[in-house]
């Protein structure tokens, strides 16, 4: 059955599903193992040389979580993934994996704080960002220059709520032969299959949405297998042109991937395969959740709330026409001042002061005074955050419940 045949829901737990097991069991199980015994010294000399199928060692690959990385890439319509030990990780290797002294990178400006850190770190290695407010044609297309080699960028930002016209930026970037790759950690494919409106690669830190359940730190890399990658203007692919649209992939498999050690473990796969076949669901629960709360605040006098599917959005037409009026599942709040925005946060029931997005449960966090502890005020000022902002990621819970939590939080933070 094809995907052309399923929908979203469907796809997701029948789509590219191989049990590998001869007892019966509905989803691969968990190899917890480190090294894989062969037959006989030449087929794992096979094996190590990619002449054969089959495993080794779990660094290099391991059954679980090759099963995972299928059904990601089966949901994100991509030729094969990568998975990684965390979505920093994820990031990290996507990058890395083009990337060499004296590159630069075109990069949004609203990035989640611990990628704008790793920008930070990469002017070590000689690769420097070149950062824009929001990432669109307009704003990307001076900036690209000789050693411009990528443009990257949250789909929608996090927590600036900034939402990027990927057919417009695509289109740009691909008549100047620059790729673009897109962390879709918090649009996720059910609001939209990038590949289908121009990215190349796609990031997703699994630990949020894709696991679901807030128990598994994890990342994973997409391949659309679509852009062509030129060893003229990239050098390291000089060695893979021979694999057609499987370069990316084969050379970060067996290159800086491999080498770095940045593997998924057997059990976060596990509970990734397990959250994702829930996807669907939940997004569609939390994406009602979060508008109907944004709706709430919006008419508080005592708050400002940014959400990009409300009409006083700016993204409020992109979000149509893209998403499908779809605004995702995170809102900000700013309450002020500093000192009401704790108050507010610690006044809250339900919703839980933790840094994660993407859990079943609400959870809040002040982004100033944690995940961009290490940014500068023009870097916060720049990605949405400031003293007095809340970053909300909406959980299932039934929405009735969540209005009137942050109602008494509201009025309490006032003492």
């Amino acid at each position: 059955m094809g995907r052309d045949i399923m929908k979203f829901n469907t796809a997701l737990l029948h789509q590219q599903f191989d049990s590998n097991t001869q007892n019966g069991a509905t989803i691969t199980p968990i190899y917890q193992v480190s090294a894989f015994a062969q037959s006989s010294a030449e087929q794992l000399e096979k094996i190590f040389n990619n002449k054969a199928a089959g495993f080794a060692y779990t660094r290099i690959s391991n059954p679980t979580v090759d099963a995972f990385e299928k059904r990601v890439a089966a949901m994100e319509n991509g030729i094969g993934a990568v998975a990684c030990s965390s979505g920093m990780a994820a990031v990290t290797m996507a990058l890395l994996n083009i990337l060499e002294a004296g590159d630069e990178v075109i990069a949004g400006s609203g990035l989640f704080g611990g990628t704008i850190d790793l920008f930070g770190d990469l002017k070590a290695f000689g690769i420097t960002t070149r950062f824009v407010e929001s990432v669109t044609a307009e704003a990307v297309a001076p900036l690209i220059n000789e050693k411009t080699k990528v443009v990257f960028t949250e789909l929608i930002g996090n927590p600036k709520l900034d939402v990027v016209d990927l057919k417009k930026v695509s289109a740009l970037v691909h008549k100047h032969g620059i790729p673009l790759i897109i962390d879709s950690t918090t649009a996720t494919p059910y609001l939209l299959h990038s590949f289908d409106y121009g990215a190349d690669i796609v990031v997703h830190s699994s630990s949020k949405y894709i696991n679901g359940g807030g128990n598994s730190i994890s990342g994973v890399i997409i391949d659309s297998g679509k852009f062509a990658w030129d060893p003229e203007r990239y050098h390291g692919f000089a060695d893979y042109k021979k694999y057609g649209k499987f370069a990316y992939l084969a050379k970060l498999r067996n290159g800086i991937w491999r080498n770095f050690g940045s593997c998924l473990a057997p059990m976060n796969a596990f509970m990734n395969t397990v959250g994702m076949e829930t996807l669907g669901l939940r997004m569609e629960r939390i994406c009602s959740n979060a508008k109907q709360l944004a709706e709430y605040l919006e008419s508080q006098k005592d708050v400002t709330v940014n959400y990009p599917a409300l009409q006083s959005s700016p993204y409020y037409d992109l979000v149509q026409s893209q998403f499908g009026g779809k605004g995702g599942a995170i809102l900000t709040i700013r309450a002020g001042s500093k000192e009401k925005a704790f108050r507010l946060i610690n006044h809250l029931q339900f919703a839980v002061n933790a840094t994660n997005i993407g859990d079943v449960r609400t959870l809040v966090i002040h982004p100033a005074s944690t995940i961009y502890t290490h940014s500068s005020e023009q870097q916060k000022r720049s990605a949405g955050v400031y003293d007095d902002t809340i970053r909300v990621s909406v959980g299932i819970e039934d929405i009735d419940d969540l209005i009137a939590d942050f109602a008494q939080a509201i009025e309490q933070s006032k003492e």
